[in-house]
């Protein structure tokens, strides 16, 4: 029996991707592990040390990055901290994982229109009807915020404008 060199590069390709395939846990189970450090992180959190908090968190996530509530937590701590940037970031992170969730999507348009990014924010809002038929409070929260926010930066714009001040403009020169 001949093997060419495309049946063998073929034999290797199998092999190597059914190995890769038996390692590999599903998604929905996260390590132990995980699991520890993220609730020692809920407790820190309740207990308002929410710098050690995102430390358990963030341990969390070192050993099982596929821990979405644990990107949720940072996200809500961020949020806290006011750091909508690294909250949107960490957001993100948790829709990788699941990106239907609506939840996550409203607490990411909060923290985007705490940014100053109502555009972004309204983007979302719309995604969100779009995935909730039904009364979902994460719709109603969004919507004040971004309504909130948008008054906010109404209300700074005319405060911040400078005021008018006439001047006078001196009298033209005499010619000797």
């Amino acid at each position: 029996m001949r093997f060419t060199p495309a049946t063998l590069a073929l034999a290797a390709l199998l092999a190597t991707v059914s190995r890769a395939g038996n390692g590999q846990r599903p998604d929905s189970q996260i390590a132990p592990l995980s699991l520890e450090w993220q609730a020692k992180g809920e407790a820190l959190r309740s207990a308002g040390d929410l710098a050690a908090a995102n430390d358990a968190y963030e341990s969390a996530l070192a050993a099982d990055p596929r821990n979405r509530l644990a990107f949720i937590a940072l996200a809500e701590i961020a949020r806290k901290q006011a750091l909508p940037g690294k909250a949107i970031r960490f957001y993100n992170q948790a829709l990788l994982l699941d990106p239907a969730d609506i939840d996550v999507l409203g607490g990411q348009g909060q923290a985007l229109a705490e940014k100053g990014a109502l555009s972004n924010a309204s983007a979302i809002l719309v995604k969100m009807k779009a995935l909730c038929r039904g009364n979902c409070p994460a719709i109603a929260a969004l919507s004040a915020s971004i309504q909130e926010q948008s008054a906010k930066a109404q209300a700074s714009a005319a405060t911040t404008a400078p005021p008018v001040v006439p001047t006078q403009v001196p009298p033209p020169a005499a010619n000797p």
